[in-house]
């Protein structure tokens, strides 16, 4: 009964020497496959889409619009709360970053920051 015994924990930790062996083959041949697919990081491309959206010629457009209306407000409505004047300014602000970066683009070729 006792060489049973011995015999089958030879046999099992030969087993699992074997087991581990081909694990860690296996983790070696396929380690370069797997390195080989990945291409980016995947919130990448979402983010680039976003950063197109807000540096493209439509962001300008609406920027230059913001702008303007802003600015046509500021002049001719004289009797606006504090809250809305600020509010006003802020769509100023936020209009004239979008359209300096676009702009920056546009002239220079250089990609200016956007800071929302």
């Amino acid at each position: 009964m006792r060489a049973a015994v011995i015999c089958s924990q030879n046999s099992l930790s030969s087993l699992l020497f074997a087991l581990l062996a081909l694990c860690l083959l296996q983790l070696f041949l396929l380690e370069p496959a797997v390195a080989n697919t990945v291409t980016g990081m995947p919130w990448e491309t979402p983010l680039q889409k976003i950063k197109n959206s807000l540096t493209g010629p439509v962001a300008l457009i609406i920027s230059l619009l913001g702008v303007a209306v802003a600015g046509v407000s500021l002049i001719f409505g004289s009797e606006f709360s504090d809250f809305t004047r600020r509010l006003i300014m802020l769509v100023l602000v936020i209009g004239l970053l979008v359209s300096a970066s676009s702009l920056l683009t546009t002239l220079f070729g250089v990609s200016g920051a956007l800071v929302l």
